[in-house]
């Protein structure tokens, strides 16, 4: 079975959780890693990895000092991001959490956390819930980014996650277009 049709299937099962009708592009994932200098970087979350597409850009990049795990909440789509990236750790998990799944791991802070979540789609009672968990762990200066399709912009979910963003980060910019993607995107490259 392809990517494109276990993702739709997740899709399918996970109204709400997942928000696109196919995986990210290489080109939106390669966008998503190339801001950040890996070099500064000890500690790297990734948010729902889906079928492994940034997991896999991310891991390319990962120098040997950086810690880096991923939090899927979908079982499937954890099973497929492992198959795809087998060295990585990928927890079954809300990332609503990762303030707790840090404390297991004995993680102090988060550098830089890259999100392939629908923050558009979610209600803005969960946005600041997952705002509020991730700011426990990810401090002044620490970088997130996270994609939204250009279509959204126009919708006032997606007006409401732009402006939310610029009331919770110091730095909000936006990248190139990635428009071998379905539906063509851009990456929010935030700074605490």
């Amino acid at each position: 079975m392809s990517e494109q049709v276990h993702f739709l299937r997740a899709a399918l099962r996970n109204r709400g959780r997942v928000g696109a009708v196919a995986p990210s592009s290489r080109d939106l994932a390669e966008i998503m890693v190339d801001w950040l200098d890996w070099e500064e970087l000890e500690t790297v979350v990734e948010y729902g990895p889906g079928t492994g597409v940034f997991t896999e850009a991310i891991s390319k990049r990962l120098l040997p000092n950086i810690h880096f795990f991923a939090i899927e909440r979908d079982p499937h789509l954890a099973s497929l991001t492992r198959k795809r990236c087998p060295d990585i750790k990928v927890i079954e998990d809300c990332v609503s959490r990762v303030p707790h799944l840090c404390h297991e791991a004995g993680i102090k802070k988060i550098d830089a956390i890259l999100c392939g979540l629908p923050w558009a789609a979610f209600s803005p009672e969960l946005q600041d819930q997952l705002l509020q968990a991730m700011f426990e762990v990810l401090p002044p200066g620490g970088k997130f980014a996270t994609f939204a399709y250009w279509q959204g912009l126009a919708l006032p979910a997606g007006q409401r996650f732009r402006r939310l963003l610029h009331e919770n980060f110091a730095v909000v910019k936006q990248s190139r277009t990635a428009w071998r993607n379905l539906p063509p995107a851009f990456v929010y490259q935030c700074e605490r």
